[in-house]
């Protein structure tokens, strides 16, 4: 694993506040001489004991944790994290162009705008997934696995919000220990962001919004972007409870005609292609009676069912296509090579004419 240049080390104690962490996690904070005051969030402190020293950028607590530092600390310590992935988490709040000798004239770098507590669900739901659009745009493994699976169209990324959950949502929240903080991590939990444990539950999975006809957030995937998982771990994920939404279901206004496919990353792969009025089932026993009664409600008169060809596949396109036909539905099937589907194919296509190409 490559050493952190001592280089980037000092200008991230330089160019993030530790005052402003501190804010961040709700500690109110009184000037008294050249330092500042506040109760340490991390024991239960009933007289002020953090000190926080502007000048050095540097904080200690005078309390029973004893703890003290840089901002690196500071995280470490909120975070339960590691040397390395607190300065992985301090590295995405700053820009890696500004010179170290900049530090002292520039401004402080922003902090996350916080949680509103008093959010609806969905709203709630917005905000993380907001969070986690603007994670994936800074991340190299995010990006390199939307690549890997040729959605590379410039507009893809912006216009379904994809993100990338990498367990730095903790960062964005109060201390745990304070009463914001607990408050709004019980939520998230009661959501399915975060598990029991305090982890998230989408961690290392591009992520996946899936909005209703208002923009509101209703459900999430999430697809494991890494291949080394432990066995057993799912590649897919979504929220607890049942399914809710249908992937891209703007479309279904502006077209009688939908493909639709089993897995999110196939119809990705098709609107890459220009098939725009293309969505998704929940996997291949994922067509639901919410996909049912929006196809009739929106008028959908033909349907192209893009399943993997597979088993699996063609037997739950048939079942789909005797379902949809019943209710005069005209259903036709897309037929990829035996053991591909949609996405797997659009590659070996692609891989064809980068040779051709080549050889021309």
């Amino acid at each position: 694993m490559a050493r952190i240049p001592e280089l980037e080390l000092e200008r991230l104690k330089e160019q993030v506040s530790v005052v402003r962490l501190a804010e961040q996690a709700g500690v109110e904070l009184k000037k008294k001489g050249a330092d500042l005051l506040g109760l340490c969030p991390f024991h239960e402190d009933h007289e002020p004991s953090l000190v926080i020293s502007p000048g050095k950028n540097l904080w200690h607590c005078l309390g029973a944790c004893q703890a003290g530092g840089s901002v690196i600390d500071w995280v470490m310590k909120a975070q339960g994290v590691s040397f390395r992935h607190a300065v992985e988490l301090l590295r995405e709040e700053l820009p890696l162009d500004v010179p170290v000798c900049a530090a002292k004239r520039s401004t402080v770098a922003k902090l996350p705008v916080p949680f509103e507590p008093d959010a609806e669900d969905s709203a709630l739901l917005g905000q993380v997934v907001s969070i986690y659009h603007e994670t994936l745009k800074q991340s190299p493994a995010a990006l390199s696995y939307l690549e890997s699976r040729g959605l590379v169209h410039p507009e893809v990324v912006s216009h379904f919000q994809l993100g990338f959950a990498d367990r730095s949502l903790g960062y964005r929240l109060p201390a745990k220990n304070r009463k914001a903080g607990a408050a709004i991590r019980g939520r998230l939990q009661k959501l399915g962001i975060l598990r029991k444990s305090g982890h998230e539950h989408f961690n290392g999975s591009l992520v996946v919004p899936i909005v209703d006809e208002q923009g509101r957030v209703v459900e999430i995937y999430g697809r494991k972007v890494t291949a080394n998982l432990r066995p057993g771990t799912p590649h897919h994920l979504y929220l607890p409870g049942p399914h809710r939404g249908l992937f891209n279901v703007q479309a279904l206004s502006a077209s009688e005609e939908i493909v639709l496919c089993e897995a999110i990353i196939d119809a990705l792969t098709f609107w890459c292609a220009g098939f725009r009025y293309a969505t998704s089932a929940y996997g291949v026993e994922g067509f639901t009676e919410e996909h049912f009664e929006t196809f009739k409600a929106y008028g959908i008169s033909h349907v192209l069912i893009a399943y993997d060809r597979d088993e699996a596949g063609d037997r739950a396109a048939a079942a789909v296509a005797e379902r949809l036909m019943k209710e005069g539905i005209e259903c036709f099937r897309v037929r990829f090579p035996r053991g591909l589907d949609a996405n797997a194919y659009a590659q070996k296509v692609q891989r064809v004419r980068s040779r051709c190409a080549d050889v021309a």
